[in-house]
């Protein structure tokens, strides 16, 4: 991500900017939307700004004159001067804003591991507090700009001297009754990979599937929920 700043300057609004010969201008905008538009996407960009005002300083209210945009930007057209702040400048966002994105992130992060990883010593996952704790104990400092998955071998590498993490995949051969062969499925096909399949003479519905280990045990439960225990299943690794 380029041209977001996240500086120690107390920011009031979530701004578009750029500073020209000497000039700033300002276009107050949806956050979530200007990263997007920054980022390429084909977003009209009267849905990304709040006003369609181009400003000297939008904090104070200033606005900028037709004369400087035209001086600066050869155009007065408020829409096509905020497409070159945006994409010529960055965007400026509140520590609120920011906030709620390193939030997301964080607990985007420990679900992954909670639900894919496993401690090496039990082969069962760790508890989601157990996760947050060692976040908590390795001060790991989320990025609110990178994916969780481009950060998540960085974070790991800081929490696996507190908290002993393996990420493996096992693969289980599943025997499902016919007659709850059908709500059965759509439970695999969502926690699961299927592998290899096949449908019973009668009715019932054999399936090979791979699985985060972390998760084994909820795809046990949540069949054993709708079947009823009359569940056969064998690890094959």
């Amino acid at each position: 991500m380029v041209g977001i700043t996240h500086d120690h300057e107390k920011i009031h609004l979530n701004l578009g900017r750029i500073k020209k010969e000497g000039e700033n201008f300002e276009v107050v905008v949806d956050p979530d939307l200007a990263i997007k538009f920054k980022d390429g996407e084909d977003i009209d960009i009267r849905e990304v700004l709040k006003s369609e005002e181009v400003f000297s300083d939008a904090k104070k209210g200033l606005l900028c004159s037709e004369t400087k945009m035209n001086e600066v930007f050869d155009s007065a057209d408020v829409l096509e001067v905020a497409k070159l702040i945006l994409k010529e400048g960055e965007v400026q966002l509140t520590a609120e804003y920011r906030q709620g994105l390193i939030e997301v992130k964080r607990k985007q992060i420990i679900e992954n591991i909670h639900k894919n990883a496993v401690n090496p010593s039990t082969g069962l996952p760790h508890p989601i507090t157990r996760v947050e704790n060692a976040f908590d104990e390795a001060k790991v400092r989320i990025d609110e700009f990178k994916s969780a998955k481009d950060q998540l071998q960085d974070i790991l590498k800081q929490i696996r001297p507190i908290l002993p993490i393996s990420f493996e995949l096992k693969e289980i051969e599943i025997k499902i009754p016919a007659e709850h062969a059908g709500k059965a499925n759509s439970i695999v096909r969502n926690l699961a990979s299927i592998k290899n399949e096949n449908w019973l003479n009668d009715g019932s519905w054999s399936v090979v599937v791979e699985i985060p280990a972390g998760i084994q045990q909820e795809l046990f439960d949540r069949l054993n929920e709708v079947v009823h225990g009359n569940l056969e299943s064998k690890i094959l690794k």
